[in-house]
């Protein structure tokens, strides 16, 4: 999973927990509902290992999405653009770090999506955080110029590869974007986490209500439908986020994703573990289907991204 293309740095992506997420997909999956996206980190994932046929990539965040769409459907457009406002930011510390702050100005703004990509890639730690306004707030990374435009060009050509003629974007809420749904579908889903405190995440542009989202849990049992839920954790002996509850059925998984880097720099061992929750149905149809991890990858997909240099190859995307 470490060598598939991903233009968009992401704190929280599940990039790294895919092939363990993925390991959990039926072999049967006509369409992947991502309804939390973020960066699309499941869905890119599910392409390269063949885990589903057509995708359903959904996100409040609307000019994330517009990103998304534009990596997947006119990647050489969006790639230009990023490598136009990157070589701008120049080569003194002090230049670089005004021409974020105005790109930054701008994108709450016009909310253009190349703007995004940038602000993405040379934030610190690809932390997304933003104001109770909505507007993006996260500083400017002062160690590093974000990622290399034909490094970015060779990760967004990857994903249209992937992607391309057989996605759909969206950007509603979560309940109306998997409305139509089916039992011959999966429905991952990534939530932002309900706080101990109670209050909206800055990472997020929206909070999620608990009992709405275990309600409407409830309602995808009664449709059949199979799903999959990342949702609370444990840090060390901290535990966040409220366990979904025992009326849903659902079969609970401890991921364990390693040493957490903030622990390690208090001198501390903590180490991460994540929750996933398969649904009553999606156990079911397990327990009848054939393993499916590694039985049918996209090969040519793989080999080529993103460490390829092929030009002629990645031009043929456009």
């Amino acid at each position: 999973m470490s060598r598939l293309p991903h233009p968009i740095q992401y704190q929280g992506s599940k990039r790294n927990l895919a092939s363990r997420i993925l390991a959990c997909f039926p072999a049967d999956v006509q369409t992947l509902y991502e309804p939390f996206a973020g960066s699309a980190a499941i869905s890119i994932a599910a392409a390269a290992e063949g885990a589903a046929k057509d995708f359903a990539i959904n996100d409040l965040n609307q000019p994330l999405v517009r990103l998304l769409q534009g990596i997947v459907e006119n990647p050489c457009v969006i790639a230009e653009e990023y490598a136009a406002v990157w070589s701008n930011q120049g080569d003194e510390l002090a230049q670089s770090l005004s021409h974020f702050n105005a790109v930054r100005d701008e994108f709450n703004r016009t909310h253009a999506p190349e703007l995004l990509l940038y602000l993405l890639a040379r934030c610190v730690k690809g932390a997304v955080r933003y104001n109770r306004q909505g507007l993006f707030n996260q500083s400017p990374d002062k160690r590093r110029k974000g990622t290399r435009p034909e490094t970015m060009r060779r990760n967004i050509c990857g994903v249209s590869l992937l992607l391309k003629g057989r996605s759909r974007f969206l950007s509603v809420d979560y309940l109306e974007a998997i409305q139509n749904a089916t039992a011959s579908d999966l429905v991952y889903m990534d939530p932002p986490y309900q706080g101990v405190s109670g209050e909206r995440d800055g990472r997020y542009l929206s909070g999620l209500d608990f009992e709405l989202f275990a309600k409407s849990l409830a309602q995808l049992n009664e449709r059949d439908i199979s799903y999959i839920v990342s949702y609370d954790g444990k840090l060390g002996d901290y535990s966040y986020g409220q366990i979904l509850p025992d009326s849903l059925e659902l079969e609970r998984l401890e991921l364990v994703v390693g040493r957490s880097s903030t622990a390690t720099l208090l001198g501390r061992n903590d180490v991460t573990i994540e929750s996933l929750y398969l649904s009553r149905a999606l156990v079911a149809r397990l327990s009848k289907s054939k393993p499916r991890l590694g039985a049918h990858k996209h090969t040519a997909s793989l080999n080529l991204f993103p460490t390829s240099h092929d030009l002629e190859t990645l031009e043929a995307v456009c």
